[in-house]
Order: C-alpha cells, then sequence, then structure tokens
C-alpha cells in the first residue's frame, strides 16, 4: 500500500479503512477485523493515518506510532462536516480521510498515564453524581411525610437522624432501616471520593508538570491533574491563548460583509477542564487583596461571572506556559529538578503591577 494518507473509521469489532494507491490510482475503502488491524499497517510504508477522537483512538494511534506512521487524531464535529453521503462505515471513512488532509489543529495523542488520570476524574465525577442524587433521593422520599429538610449536606447530616426517630413512629421498621442504610451509604460514597483524591495527590508528587503548574493561583490538585491528562503533548499548543481557544475559553465569533461579532465564549473543548479553570479564576478573584484597576472598572458595568470568566487570561496563559517550558526542559535537558522562577506579571487585572512566583523545573546547566 503505497500512500500518503488513510482514513480510518474505528469501531468495537470492523474498522474501515479508505485509501487511494499512489501507485495504481485505485480508491480501496474496505472492512479489516479488529484482530488483524495492526498486521495491515505492520509492513506498510509509513503514511499519514486519520482516525475520529473517539473511544478506543488514543491506544490504536499509540500502537500505529511505534510502527513510524504519523497519526492525526481529528475531532467528530471537523470529521463530520466532510461526510457527503449517507451515514455508514465506509463514508465516514471517506470523511475521515478527505478531513485528514486539511490543515487544522489534530487531537494531541495521550499517554497511558494521563488516561488513567482522566479516568480518575471521570470515576469521582461519577461517585459525585450518586452521592447527589442519593441525597436528593432521600429528601424527596422524607418530603412525602411532611419531612422537609435544607439542600445542604450538612443540613441532612444534622437532621435526618431527628427525622427518622419522628417517621419511625409512622412507618414500617423496614422502610427506616432502608433510608437509614442509604444514609449510611453516603459516608463510603464519601471515603471512595476521598481515596481517588489520594492516589491524584501521589501522582501530582511524581508528575513534575503537575507540581508546576499547582503553583499558579487557582490551579488546584484538580486542575492541575486535569489539564495536563487532557492536553497530551503541550508542544501541540503554541501558546497560552491557543490553549485558551482550544478549552472554549475564546469569545465565539459570527460575522458577515467584513463585519465581525463577538459573543459568549465557545465552549468547545471539554467542559469538566473549563468548569475547573473557571472555579479557579473565582476563587482568586474572590480572595484577591487588590484585583487590579481592570477588574474593578469591568465589575462596575459586566455582570461579575462575565469579569471572572475574561479574567481566566492570565490562569490559561500561566499554565499553558508553564506546561510547554517544562515540557521544553524536559526535551533538552532529560531530568530536571526544581528551582525557582520570577514570573512578572502582564496587563492582566488579577495581577496588575504584581510579581509572582512559580515553580519552574530546571537542568543543572540552567544555573541556579
Amino acid at each position: 500500500m503505497n500512500c500518503t494518507a488513510v482514513g480510518v473509521d474505528i469501531a468495537k469489532n470492523v474498522f474501515q479503512v479508505h485509501y487511494v494507491d499512489q501507485a495504481t490510482g485505485e480508491i480501496v475503502n474496505k472492512p479489516i477485523k479488529r484482530a488483524h488491524f495492526l498486521e495491515h499497517f505492520a509492513n506498510r510504508t509509513p503514511c499519514l493515518i486519520g482516525m475520529e477522537a473517539c473511544s478506543g483512538a488514543h491506544h490504536w494511534a499509540r500502537q500505529l506510532l511505534k510502527m513510524g506512521h504519523e497519526v492525526r487524531l481529528i475531532p467528530a464535529e471537523f470529521a463530520k462536516a466532510f461526510n457527503i453521503r449517507k451515514k455508514n462505515d465506509a463514508a465516514d471513512a471517506r470523511a475521515i480521510w478527505l478531513a485528514v488532509q486539511q490543515p487544522g489543529k489534530p487531537v494531541a495523542v495521550k499517554s497511558e498515564t494521563q488516561q488513567a488520570m482522566l479516568a480518575l476524574h471521570r470515576m469521582r465525577q461519577q461517585l459525585i453524581k450518586f452521592r447527589t442524587m442519593q441525597i436528593n433521593n432521600l429528601r424527596g422520599l422524607l418530603t412525602e411525610y411532611g419531612e422537609v429538610m435544607s439542600q445542604s449536606r450538612a443540613a441532612l447530616d444534622k437532621a435526618i437522624p431527628e427525622v427518622l426517630g419522628r417517621v419511625a413512629e409512622r412507618l414500617p421498621a423496614v422502610v427506616i432501616d432502608t433510608l437509614r442504610e442509604q444514609w449510611n451509604g453516603l459516608t463510603k460514597l464519601d471515603e471512595q471520593v476521598a481515596q481517588i483524591e489520594r492516589r491524584m495527590r501521589a501522582w501530582k508528587k511524581e508528575d513534575k508538570a503537575v507540581k508546576a503548574i499547582s503553583e499558579i493561583p487557582g490551579v488546584g490538585l484538580l486542575t492541575a491533574t486535569a489539564a495536563v491528562a487532557m492536553m497530551g503533548d503541550p508542544k501541540a499548543f503554541r501558546s497560552g491563548r491557543e490553549f485558551a481557544a482550544w478549552a472554549g475559553l475564546v469569545p465565539k465569533q459570527t460575522g458577515s460583509g467584513g463585519k465581525v461579532n463577538l459573543h459568549g465564549i465557545s465552549k468547545r473543548g471539554d467542559a469538566y477542564l473549563r468548569t475547573l479553570l473557571i472555579h479557579g479564576a473565582r476563587a482568586v478573584s474572590r480572595h484577591a487583596n487588590q484585583p487590579g484597576t481592570w477588574v474593578d472598572q469591568m465589575i462596575k458595568r459586566r455582570p461579575k461571572n462575565v469579569v471572572i470568566v475574561r479574567s481566566l487570561d492570565w490562569l490559561v496563559h500561566d499554565l499553558a506556559g508553564s506546561l510547554i517550558y517544562v515540557m521544553h526542559l524536559k526535551h533538552v535537558f532529560g531530568d530536571i529538578h526544581t528551582h525557582s522562577c520570577t514570573v512578572h506579571a502582564g496587563s492582566s487585572g488579577l495581577r496588575e503591577k504584581n510579581t509572582m512566583i512559580f515553580q519552574f523545573w530546571h537542568s543543572d546547566a540552567v544555573g541556579p
């Protein structure tokens, strides 16, 4: 197979491959069983392989990269624009083949360690969702018997023993015992969430990039680990502004006839990471001693949440810049260790005319 570009539509059992044979000009669009997929590319000339960034894509991308191929993971939204036929595997593979040859930023291939950290985040979010559902279920069931409690978890823990004591006089014992078991189950969920966070802290101690960005105000354990895991290769971003666009924190644009209108943030990318970044900026703005003249002026004429999202500029720039800097030093100097480095703030409102100390990573060759 002498080709320059290959489109692959991956699935559970049968993959669809589309390419044009450069020697004969033949258009090839055929299915390949999962067991024979890597064998198909093992002894082929290195080529450009495009796949949708979906479930399992990072695993196959890592395997193909080991064989010397160039792999680009295409966002599904981008590949969908090239599907001009009906929805089927052959049409999807052709759309990916067209999309991979277009200019654009592919999704960075994540390592197994990064995907493992993302798995911890997803499981933690799922446990928190279960816990919230459990609390709401308890409150809803007890409301049916005239017992109303406040919404917070602390209010529930404080009121429910007395509430169960009152309704025990009217309800069967099996119902009271089940309600009490459901309430005790919240403690088990708390323990599972805490255990996952302890494992995240252990990974933070071992990962230099996570430790570096943890020194940025507004970046805690969750934000640092999620950012490093989701970014993949930080060198894929040329600047913090490009990372902000990838995270969906830049204004959405619409325009025609030379006139461009800016709207709210585009909300592209991962909503979980964007939520963590916004919460971090909100925490910094709430506890800042001197927010800065820019923030003071913006709060007078714009809603507070709008100002918080706009002030994310400095946080995102520092986060992406720190990761790119760390990875550059790793590539140039190899093993590196901590060293304090002074970074002067720019024109961003929350750090205006301030100097902040961040932990960067330097080799012995760099100096103290």
